[in-house]
């Protein structure tokens, strides 16, 4: 088994960074990978903790052997996420044909490699398999292994072959969406508000690259493999990034033991999607579990306030 190379996306979040190198080098491949880092630049009229914050965090980067080999790169311009995530992973894995990829808020189990690695060489060569997941959000008695259509992106891996379908036009996607009538089922079975996310990276709301590789994905009826536990915890949702306004929606501790792979059919899972939409439309506006009142108080008003309320609280 190749190892495939591993990229983080780093920009000024030193505590961040320094948690999420220090888990990684204690997985059990660490000392036989080569890790790729970016490291954004200073923005135009950026702070001076701002740029305090850029200077510590490529600091951390240099201060150890994090893995085998590291090979860092330091952006004189910000990128910004979307991309520097679109750049270094095209680069990469046009080089290697296969990449790892982490970004500065991610805390993975010391099995993490251990299952991306495997899972990465058993699937190469499956074209109807885009991608690779080792996080899941914290939803009971899920399959142990399952694939879900699309891709995700917090502790993911792909192949150039996968990636090379990825549309950058969100505009293209969402007319192929509607003109095919999957709004609903892009928004797994309408409890996730993917299509609004689209719409919002095509009016210019976010920048978001990961919606744009899951409905590149998606569209390809391309699958996702998942473990029932995640490999990996999203530490970055305490307002500090692009993940912005706290929230318990995302905590999912790691396991600390192998996920053991085993044959399972390459289909999406009914099973593990109707649990992922059930979990879904349970959540209030801020990601915690609400009332039947909150609920049908929540299903009667309108998506403008909402919104609204959204951006108030963030703001």
């Amino acid at each position: 088994m190749t190892l495939a190379p591993i990229i983080l996306f780093a920009y000024n979040r030193p505590s961040h960074t320094l948690k999420t190198l220090e888990a990684l080098a204690q997985n059990d491949l660490a000392n036989e990978s080569l890790l790729y880092v970016f490291a954004d630049g200073i923005k135009a009229n950026a702070s001076a903790d701002a740029i305090q914050n850029i200077k510590k965090t490529r600091e951390i980067l240099k201060s150890k052997q994090w893995c085998k080999e590291v090979q860092i790169v330091e952006r004189a311009e910000n990128f910004g996420l979307a991309r520097s995530v679109i750049d270094g992973v095209t680069e990469i894995v046009n080089k290697h044909g296969k990449v790892i990829v982490l970004e500065d808020d991610l805390v993975t189990s010391r099995y993490f490699l251990k299952f991306m690695n495997e899972t990465l060489d058993r699937y190469e060569k499956e074209e109807s398999v885009a991608c690779i997941s080792a996080y899941i959000y914290p939803i009971k008695d899920l399959p142990e292994l399952f694939f879900i259509k699309g891709a995700d992106c917090w502790g993911w891996g792909t192949w150039k072959r996968a990636w090379d379908l990825f549309e950058p036009n969100g505009n293209k996607l969402l007319n192929e969406l509607e003109g095919k009538k999957l709004t609903s089922k892009f928004d797994l079975n309408s409890s996730y508000p993917y299509t609004k996310m689209l719409r919002e990276q095509i009016s210019g709301l976010n920048n978001s690259w990961a919606i744009r590789w899951y409905a590149s994905s998606f569209l390809k009826n391309k699958l996702c493999l998942y473990p029932g536990h995640s490999l990996v915890n999203n530490i970055g949702t305490d307002g500090s990034g692009t993940h912005n306004g706290s929230t318990d929606l995302y905590s999912s501790e790691p396991i600390d033991y192998p996920i053991v792979l085993k044959e399972i059919k390459i289909e999406a899972s009914k099973e593990a999607l109707n649990k992922m939409s059930t979990y879904f439309k349970g959540l209030d506006l801020m990601g915690r579990k609400q009332p039947l009142l909150r609920r049908l108080v929540k299903s009667i008003v309108p998506d403008s306030f909402i919104a609204f309320y959204r951006r108030m609280k963030n703001n």
